[in-house]
């Protein structure tokens, strides 16, 4: 088994994370849910952790329960019907990867999209709360590295769910670190935003090049060297 769909899905969990309606918002949000500030000493920064980790136990439930079903429903068709799925999903892939790198434009991902939770006293359980919501509410805004990996999913449907909970884990930690350095955080988002754009261009062209060899069916060959070799030479 290649670990080149598994490098994809958590570098497209990170993308996700440095979205730009996401990224931003982060440090003051992740306050927000800990009902505390960034002010108030280390006692409150772990209580800030501990939102953090609790709202991507949230969205990590939801994604992985996608993957379940997609395993669940795509491994019960045919494989000529799998052979399609493949090459769907790379172009669905290749697809993500163009609008990535801003050959097409998407409106519709590049609205702002908002949600709330409301009701619920608990802190804690208030911040799981939100991470189930982030997983639909906040879906458009990081629907192409999402949207690559869900059509990953459907040439791989055996790796749907730990392809699923990775693109959950590279999105995930850098919410943790986040939360852990929150104070800081805010200041080194301002500094670095202005080179995230090359780092949507630079996943957008990995992508299509993945894209690429999933539609032509020969992504097996460039993971497994040797094969490739002897593709290449005629033996």
């Amino acid at each position: 088994m290649t670990a080149i769909p598994y490098v994809v899905a958590f570098i497209a969990g990170l993308v996700s994370f440095l979205a730009p309606c996401v990224l931003p918002l982060v440090p003051g949000f992740l306050v927000y849910l800990a009902g505390t500030s960034t002010r108030e000493g280390a006692g409150k920064r772990w209580d800030i952790v501990l939102a953090s980790i609790l709202f991507v136990f949230g969205f990590s439930f939801v994604f992985s329960l996608l993957g379940v079903l997609l395993n669940t429903v795509l491994m019960a068709v045919s494989n000529g019907v799998q052979l399609w799925l493949s090459r769907a999903g790379g172009a669905i892939i290749i697809f993500f990867g163009l609008y990535l790198v801003g050959l097409i434009r998407i409106g519709w991902l590049e609205q702002e999209h908002k949600f709330s939770v409301t009701g619920i006293r608990s802190k804690y359980l208030t911040s799981f709360v939100f991470g189930v919501a982030f997983a639909a509410g906040w879906t458009p805004c990081v629907g192409a590295a999402l949207g690559a990996i869900l059509g990953l999913a459907a040439t791989e449907p055996a790796l749907a769910f730990t392809l699923l909970l990775t693109y959950s884990a590279g999105l995930g930690l850098p919410f943790i670190l986040t939360g852990l350095f929150a104070s800081e955080a805010a200041g080194w988002i301002r500094k670095y935003s202005p080179v995230l754009h090359y780092v949507n261009i630079v996943f957008g062209i990995l992508l299509i090049v993945i894209g690429i060899l999933i539609f032509t069916q020969t992504l097996s060959l460039v993971a497994d060297l040797p094969q490739l070799n002897g593709y290449l030479l005629g033996s």
